[in-house]
């Protein structure tokens, strides 16, 4: 059994970075070409059941009517081929723009709006209001899959969202895609530059330490996180000073919070006693895409290309 995740740590992140303002690029999701161990699930393979986030959850047959409240997990089921039993998603699932987009709220969940769409099963990434058991007062099957802390869960979660939906084999083989992919970005990074960094949620500013789900992508690259140091480390989400990051001097900044909240290195360089950054001096602030920075499904392998552009960049320049 794996280990059990709870929704503090996606509360808080969901919190602080909502997603990002708008669609990004459409490059294809990793993941291996389809085959014929793709096949869509046949009745034979339900019931199955799955043990998620809020414990083993059953499902008598292959679920025709998907309501997803969660931008990660949107993205998922597209990713494994769960789209066409998709049929709403919450304002702020805006990957892929096939997404049947709605105005219901993963932060504010409203059980009534939830259930006039008639789902078969809900996927959520926070119990918020408890919506979890208020669902299931109206015999509505939710799966809950917390925001992951490390790239293990986030893999173990596309897998049981496969097995729940009937896409097992073609999450199978995205998980594998994803896997291969990732290993390879991090045996070419170039680890021994010892090269701190800084990665910005928004311009409070709060950071993410080694100890996130984030941190830990970068861990992949040989990076040090500044972070790590925070006197208060706030369930790894920690609220710098100004003067802290000025104090770390971080050779590479990464930025998550360019289109919500229109960061870049002209914005950093006008905070007090940032100017002199080596980040900025040396031109080594990076604009994430915001929402491939807040998410932990399949399109983490293209944050991670871009971290590792980066470093490569940083590391050749050093």
């Amino acid at each position: 059994m794996r280990p059990r995740r709870t929704a503090l740590a996606g509360a808080l992140l969901g919190t602080l970075i909502l997603a990002g303002c708008g669609q990004t690029g459409t490059t294809a999701t990793p993941s291996a070409a389809p085959s014929a161990s793709s096949a869509p699930a046949s009745p034979a393979d339900f019931p199955v059941t799955v043990e998620a986030g809020n414990g083993k959850v059953t499902l008598a047959k292959k679920p025709e009517r998907i309501v997803s409240l969660s931008a990660t997990h949107t993205e998922t089921l597209f990713a494994i081929g769960a789209g066409p039993q998709v049929v709403a998603v919450d304002d702020q699932s805006n990957y892929p723009s096939e997404a049947p987009k709605t105005d219901l709220s993963g932060f504010k969940p409203n059980v009534e709006a939830i259930v006039a769409k008639k789902p078969d099963l809900v996927i959520v990434s926070n119990d918020i209001d408890q919506i979890v058991a208020e669902l299931g007062k109206v015999n509505v099957p939710v799966l809950l899959e917390p925001a992951a802390t490390k790239l293990d869960e986030a893999y173990e979660e596309i897998a049981e969202i496969g097995a729940a939906t009937g896409n097992k084999a073609k999450a199978d083989e995205v998980v594998s895609g994803m896997k291969t992919a990732m290993d390879k970005l991090a045996a070419e990074a170039p680890k021994d530059k010892k090269l701190t960094y800084y990665h910005e949620l928004d311009q409070t500013p709060y950071a993410a330490t080694s100890q996130t789900f984030i941190g830990q992508v970068y861990s992949l690259f040989g990076l040090t996180n500044i972070a790590d140091k925070a006197p208060d480390q706030a369930g790894g989400y920690p609220k710098l000073s100004a003067e802290f990051v000025a104090q770390a001097d971080p050779d590479m900044i990464f930025l998550g919070d360019v289109k919500c909240c229109g960061q870049s290195k002209d914005t950093l360089a006008k905070r007090p006693g940032w100017k002199g950054l080596s980040a900025i001096k040396n031109d080594q602030v990076i604009q994430l895409d915001d929402d491939l920075a807040s998410r932990w499904g399949p399109r983490v392998v293209q944050l991670a290309e871009s971290i590792g552009a980066a470093v490569a960049k940083a590391g050749a320049k050093s």
